[in-house]
């Protein structure tokens, strides 16, 4: 069977800079209803894949595959095969929903009476049914994005391909459109590639996540994997001369990062106890200020992966009193 995505060595060029740089990656191999998260700062490349897999770059090296096919020599029928649904809106305005929706099912390849038909279910699904007959262009931001949603998946592609879905949605709104892409993987089968800078997002619905920086993949990860480990994340204070604590963390097979004097971020394994942190702060005549520890997070995976580590509000501290071990 066939990765849903799979990268070979690809490089592609925008004018003399070089966006992507060599990249490769197997993501969804195990079959269909898999969702697959894409990550990275600003700049690191995704829009340029994302772009690359729709066929509108042609690589300089290398090459991009969608479920089998070539992404430029056979972009029609990997178009054919995949619903995409842009970050920023790409409406005909005065058009009501469901004239839009049964174009864009015909232009994918329906018979006019199945678009038509597909067109009025998809919109009752996303909850744009009592406003099918609306120009879009009337619509609120999150109608807006429930309809592009819509006009992605009208003609039931194998993988949908989403940019920034709950971009401007409200609590309740992006509740609905993240509980709308679960049941497109779960209950439909449908592949995702879910493109978001809310990490929380992608940590609910995704199975898989690859992140981007600088044009390269720096990490990828099988989420449930993942959740699964024990590896921990410990924010450390102490007072004291702390210059050889990261030589004695690795000595007792824990990485730590210092980020101010007296301030540690470090990563436990799961053969590593919290307590050692303790008789290794003793040894090293450190007191210690403030411990705070919580299993691995999506969050954590990406700042590592980056390069970035920083404190996070999602930790239950273990204060001192006065500082004494």
């Amino acid at each position: 069977m066939s990765p849903v995505i799979e990268v070979d060595s690809l490089r592609v060029k925008l004018g003399r800079r070089e966006i992507l740089q060599g990249i490769s990656c197997r993501l969804g191999v195990s079959g269909a209803g898999k969702a697959i998260g894409l990550l990275g700062p600003n700049g690191a490349g995704k829009s340029t894949l994302i772009q690359t897999l729709l066929g509108f770059h042609k690589p300089f090296a290398g090459r991009a595959r969608i479920l089998g096919f070539d992404c430029y020599s056979q972009a029609r029928e990997v178009k054919a095969r995949i619903g995409y649904m842009p970050e920023n809106d790409s409406f005909i305005g005065n058009m009501t929903a469901v004239a839009f929706l049964r174009l864009m099912a015909e232009i994918s390849g329906l018979p006019k009476a199945a678009a038509l038909e597909k067109a009025h279910e998809v919109l009752f699904h996303v909850g744009l049914g009592e406003s099918r007959y609306r120009q879009i262009g009337t619509y609120s931001l999150g109608m807006k994005q429930m309809a592009k949603l819509a006009q992605a998946i009208v003609h039931g592609p194998e993988l949908v391909i989403l940019d920034e879905p709950t971009n401007g949605l409200d609590p309740a709104a992006r509740l609905r459109m993240i509980q709308l892409i679960k049941e497109m993987k779960e209950q439909h089968g449908m592949n995702v590639l879910l493109c978001s800078h809310l990490l929380t997002d992608v940590e609910q619905v995704c199975d898989e996540v690859v992140i981007l920086k600088d044009g390269k993949i720096v990490h990828q990860a099988d989420l449930e994997a993942e959740r699964k480990s024990n590896r921990r994340f410990v924010q450390l204070d102490v007072i004291g001369d702390d210059r050889n604590l990261a030589n004695a963390l690795r000595e007792a097979g824990a990485e730590g990062v210092s980020e101010t004097q007296g301030q540690w971020r470090i990563v436990l394994p799961a053969d590593v106890e919290i307590g050692s942190l303790w008789r290794l702060a003793s040894r090293e005549r450190l007191q210690i200020r403030k411990l705070t520890h919580r299993k691995d997070t999506l969050e954590e995976i990406f700042l590592k992966a980056v390069g970035h580590i920083r404190q996070t509000p999602r930790e239950t501290p273990t204060e001192v009193p006065h500082g004494r071990l």
